[in-house]
């Protein structure tokens, strides 16, 4: 095995990871609101990145027509126990009444109390405030909107953008955690090889860095093979590879029927694939969000 490690940390060619094309607008949208969501995580434990998500999505970053009429950048409707303002737009019907508000931030205060006092969303709060994904699926499941693609729209922003760092209340500053020598030794990985490729499955509150540690790896080669950006939190049970992924899948892996809460990236750890690969046998560009019930080649 310590032949194997060795092969592996001289390789020298690498996976690059999917170069996302980056919208302006949202760019310019999570850093007004980013300090924002970041208040109304540590006031209501909604994960900061689902919130931006959220804000960017269904405001169109700010600029759609109910975002400019009234403020309102959750696409909230008026329901039975709305008591404010009200303004009247084309939506799943014609003529739909949603909540108007005089500030942004008040519509940002209504968000995060619409999901905090409503029993629908219960089962969300008990979900670890770093867990985006859960909370992304959960929203989709909840109801929250009708779109089939509606969690992996999210995922992918919180990808794209990054804005799961702002679920550690930092304000979006990047940070390298440090791993005592003392953890590193106490930390044991069982290696896997499925389809040809090495790697490990991630534990509770782990990261690259204790990965590399613990297995001899250079950090900057785990995070390349995996096509990972700086800071990109690992969930339990997360595959991590430790050689470069394939072009195409091992048969009998023709196709996946993509489920609620996937992303491009988390079909490509799932089969071993690089995602240019993913997208080029797919004939999708950068912008593509997979949609429940999507078939992808993977081969």
């Amino acid at each position: 095995m310590i032949r194997i490690f060795c092969l592996l940390f001289f390789v020298t060619v690498f996976a690059d990871a999917a170069t996302q094309r980056k919208i302006p607008s949202y760019e310019k949208y999570i850093k007004t609101y980013s300090d924002l969501a970041i208040q109304h995580q540590k006031k209501y434990k909604i994960p900061a990145s689902i919130t931006l998500a959220q804000g960017v999505l269904e405001s169109g970053a700010g600029q759609s027509d109910l975002a400019r009429r009234s403020n309102n950048h959750f696409g909230i409707k008026c329901h039975s126990d709305w008591r404010g303002g009200r303004v009247y737009h084309d939506d799943d019907l014609r003529g739909e009444c949603f909540r108007k508000y005089k500030r942004v931030e008040d519509s940002y205060d209504d968000h995060s109390r619409f999901l905090a006092e409503r029993p629908r969303y219960a089962s969300l709060f008990r979900l670890n405030i770093k867990d985006y994904k859960g909370w992304a699926k959960g929203l989709q499941k909840c109801g929250y909107a009708t779109d089939r693609a509606y969690a992996n729209k999210l995922i992918k922003v919180i990808e794209d953008y990054e804005l799961y760092r702002y679920d550690s209340a930092k304000g979006g500053k990047t940070t390298t955690q440090k791993t005592s020598q003392t953890a590193k030794q106490l930390a044991r990985y069982t290696i896997y090889k499925t389809n040809g490729l090495l790697y490990v499955y991630a534990k509770s509150n782990d990261s690259f860095e204790q990965i590399a540690g613990s297995l001899g790896f250079r950090v900057k080669d785990i995070k390349k093979y995996n096509e990972v950006p700086e800071d990109f939190p690992l969930q339990k049970n997360d595959i991590v590879y430790l050689e470069k992924k394939k072009k195409k899948a091992d048969k009998p892996n023709y196709d996946h029927v993509v489920q609620i809460g996937e992303s491009m990236h988390s079909i490509s750890q799932k089969y071993g694939i690089q995602i240019k690969s993913l997208y080029k046998i797919n004939k999708k560009d950068k912008d593509y969000v997979p949609e429940e019930g999507d078939v992808l080649k993977l081969r």
